[in-house]
C-alpha cells in the first residue's frame, strides 16, 4: 500500500524524486493523507485527520503549525533546520555591508542624476561624500544564537576581519565543531549588548523570546549600534526600536517589514528574502522529503519539534512505533502486553523529550491488530503504528 502525501503549498518538484511513485502517492486533497508537506500555509484552523502521521515544514519556523494539537494526536512535526542557512547567511552579510556603507542611499541618489549627460561623473565625485560609511574590518559583531545560520555568519564575519563574539547557552556539539576558533564566547548575553558595534539575532521565536529586544535591552547597547534581525520580526519591540533609532541605534536591518517600520531613514527593510534562493528552496524540499520518507517507512525521527529524535535501522521484520506521554510505567505496560502474547522483542529503544516520548519495539514476527489496539488503550498513548518491512 502506498503512503499518501499532500503538498499544502507549492514545493520544489525535487520532493517527488525522493518520495518515489512505487512507495508514495501525492493526493489532491488533504483528507486521508498520511503526510503533509507545508511551507507558509496556516494550519491552525485545519481539522487534522486521524490518518495523518507527519507534518514536515520545508523551512525552520513552525509558528504556522498547531504543535500541541499534533502532539496530542500522535502527529510528528518536523522542520528543516540548516537547509536555508547559507542563503540567510549571505543576506546577513549583505545587511552588514549595507548598514555601514550607505550603499542603498547612494544608489538611489545616483538615479536622480539622470538627464545630466556628461556632467554625471563630476556630479558623482562631488556628491559621493554624503554616503561615506565605516568598514566592517575590526568592528565588533555580536551574534545571539549559534545554530546553523549563526555559525555560518560568525565564520564569514571572521573572514572579513571582524571581531566576533557569540552567545548561545544551548549550542549543540555539531555546531560547536563547525565554529571558527577565532569566535569569542560570551558567558552572558549582556556582554553582547554592551560591547558590540553590530548585533545580529539568530534565535527562535516563542513566548519567552517575544520582544527579546526591548527598551531596557536597547538602553544597554553601545551608542550607535546596528541591529540586524533575520530571525523573526516578533523578537523586536518595534515601539522601543523606533524610539531609539537615530539616537541610541544607528540602523535597524530587518527581513520582516511592517507598516510602522516603512519610510524610516534608519531602517533597511528587506522583503523577507532570507531563504528566497532556488538552492535554498531545493535544499529545504529535499530534506523535508527525506524526513517524511524515513519516518513513514521506518519510524526514524530526525529534526522533530515535538517528539524526540530517534535514528533507527532500516532492516527489520516488524516494528511497533509508539508515541506517548512521558510518564512513569509506560514502557513496562507496553512490554507487558508483548510478554503476554509471547512476542519476542529483538530490539527496543525509548527516548523522551519534555512531555512526549517515543518507544520503538522490533519483533521477529508480525504484531497483530489486537496487540496494537491493547497498547493504544493504555492511558497516555497518542499513536501506535505497526510497520512491516517494505
Amino acid at each position: 500500500m502506498k503512503h499518501s502525501i499532500f503538498k499544502l503549498d507549492k514545493i520544489s518538484p525535487i520532493v517527488e524524486e525522493s518520495l518515489t511513485k512505487d512507495l508514495f502517492t501525492f493526493a489532491s486533497e488533504c483528507d486521508g493523507a498520511e503526510g503533509i508537506l507545508v511551507r507558509s500555509s496556516d494550519m491552525h484552523s485545519m481539522t487534522l485527520s486521524d490518518k495523518l502521521l507527519a507534518v514536515v515544514r520545508a523551512g525552520a519556523g513552525v509558528n504556522n503549525i498547531p504543535i500541541p494539537k499534533c502532539s496530542e494526536q500522535g502527529i510528528v512535526v518536523f522542520n528543516t533546520p540548516g537547509a536555508n542557512a547559507n542563503a540567510v547567511k549571505e543576506l546577513v552579510i549583505a545587511g552588514l555591508l549595507m548598514s555601514g556603507r550607505r550603499i542603498v542611499n547612494g544608489m538611489e541618489w545616483a538615479q536622480t542624476l539622470r538627464g545630466q549627460g556628461d556632467a554625471v561623473p563630476a556630479l558623482v565625485e562631488k556628491g559621493k561624500g554624503q554616503f561615506v560609511g565605516p568598514e566592517l574590518a575590526n568592528k565588533k559583531l555580536g551574534i545571539i544564537g549559534l545554530g546553523a545560520i549563526g555559525v555560518l555568519v560568525a565564520n564569514a564575519a571572521i573572514g572579513m576581519g571582524m571581531q566576533v563574539t557569540g552567545y548561545d547557552p544551548g549550542m549543540s556539539v555539531e555546531h560547536a565543531w563547525a565554529l571558527s576558533r577565532s569566535v569569542k564566547r560570551a558567558l552572558t548575553v549582556d556582554e553582547i549588548f554592551a560591547e558590540s558595534d553590530y548585533i545580529t539575532l539568530h534565535l527562535p521565536y516563542m513566548a519567552k523570546t517575544k520582544n527579546y529586544i526591548n527598551a531596557d535591552v536597547i538602553a544597554s547597547m553601545k551608542d550607535g549600534a546596528v541591529l540586524l534581525n533575520f530571525a523573526r520580526g516578533e523578537l523586536v519591540d518595534n515601539d522601543a526600536l523606533l524610539a531609539a533609532l537615530g539616537q541610541k541605534l544607528r540602523v535597524y536591518v530587518t527581513d520582516f517589514p511592517c507598516e510602522t517600520l516603512l519610510d524610516n531613514p534608519h531602517v533597511l527593510a528587506i522583503p523577507h528574502l532570507g531563504a528566497s534562493t532556488p538552492e535554498s528552496e531545493e535544499n529545504c524540499a529535499e530534506m523535508a522529503a527525506r524526513q517524511m520518507r524515513n519516518y513513514l517507512l521506518s519510524g526514524t525521527i530526525r529534526n522533530s519539534v515535538n517528539y524526540p529524535n530517534c535514528e533507527l535501522a532500516s532492516d527489520f521484520v516488524c516494528r511497533t512505533a509508539i508515541l506517548h506521554s512521558n510518564k512513569p510505567a509506560m514502557v513496562g505496560q507496553i512490554t507487558g502486553i508483548f510478554a503476554e502474547r509471547s512476542l519476542n522483542i529483538t530490539t527496543m529503544v525509548n527516548f523522551s523529550r519534555n512531555e512526549m516520548a517515543y518507544t520503538v519495539i522490533d519483533t521477529d514476527e508480525p504484531v497483530s491488530d489486537e496487540v496494537a489496539a491493547r497498547i493504544a488503550g493504555i492511558d497516555g498513548i497518542n499513536r501506535v503504528r505497526v510497520i512491516i518491512e517494505n
